[in-house]
């Protein structure tokens, strides 16, 4: 092939790949602006103002912020030790980390229903010390429904994200003194951060959108996945709506902020180092 049959084929495979991007973006905006085009003003102040209607966003934003904390103090050492190989039948944590996102959401519900019910291991313990508080249709078990429908995300993105720092960095740290939860602070944490943080924002979303295992297990306290529910049953599409909008409104400004950092800690890497710096 002569180098202007290559370029040409290069410009066609680019505009092809162009042209499927923007179409792919354009099918996945497309529910959004429909919701946007469907909300009026007037209706998000009508279906807002009434008594009680933002319990189910106060709901949702402290059930989604007691999970995320969770994920961090349990998922991180445990992505940690996948990323750099420290776990004996690793495969098999994988897999078990993983398996929870093949089940439909409806399934871990009625799972969670065995495990944290007062028939249940988990739930028989904690019943004990108050089933209003530790029981089924708490706000408990919506931390705990949240939880397993979002901390594989978290932990699979933490994961990624450490692997790709060099554990040599690590090693240098320790050799100048530090200890290795402080290189792990010092040099880890700061190199992973973008990666954790796209984790974090996409475990965020999920939290604040699980609706099929709380649908199960924690049907009351209401967050905003119910609200929207219950609304359509009782009213319809349209009163719906501005909570959906609502639930967006609430859920992306983390993800957004995940993704212009981790952009730019990309940039800044590609950059070139001065040559000052070794001086």
């Amino acid at each position: 092939m002569s180098e202007v049959s290559r370029r040409a084929v290069s410009r066609i495979s680019g505009t092809a790949a162009v042209v499927a991007a923007a179409a792919v973006w354009v099918i996945l905006l497309g529910p959004l602006a429909v919701l946007l085009s469907q909300v009026s003003p007037h209706t998000i102040r009508h279906s807002l103002d009434q008594p009680g209607a933002l319990n189910p966003l106060w709901t949702s934003l402290e059930a989604s912020a007691v999970a995320l904390g969770c994920m961090v103090v349990l998922g991180t050492p445990l992505a940690y030790l996948l990323a750099r190989g420290r776990l004996k039948l690793a495969r098999v944590v994988e897999a078990g980390i993983i398996l929870p996102l093949l089940m439909p959401p409806l399934v871990i519900g009625l799972l969670l229903i065995f495990l944290i019910g007062q028939a249940g291991p988990v739930g028989r313990v904690v019943s004990g010390i108050d089933p209003n508080v530790f029981g089924v249709n708490t706000f408990f078990a919506l931390v705990v429904a949240e939880f397993y429908e979002s901390a594989p995300y978290y932990i699979i993105s933490a994961a990624a994200a450490l692997t790709t720092v060099d554990v040599r960095l690590e090693q240098d740290a320790q050799l100048l003194g530090d200890r290795p939860l402080s290189a792990f602070r010092r040099v880890t944490l700061p190199l992973a951060a973008p990666g954790l943080a796209t984790g974090l924002a996409i475990s965020w979303a999920r939290a604040m959108g699980a609706f099929g295992a709380v649908l199960i297990v924690a049907y009351n306290p209401a967050g905003l996945p119910i609200q929207i529910d219950e609304t359509f049953i009782a009213s319809g599409l349209g009163p719906a709506l501005p909570f959906a909008l609502l639930l967006i409104v609430a859920a992306l400004p983390l993800p957004l902020i995940a993704l212009l950092w981790s952009a730019r800690a990309h940039r800044a890497r590609a950059l070139p180092v001065p040559l000052s710096v070794g001086l």
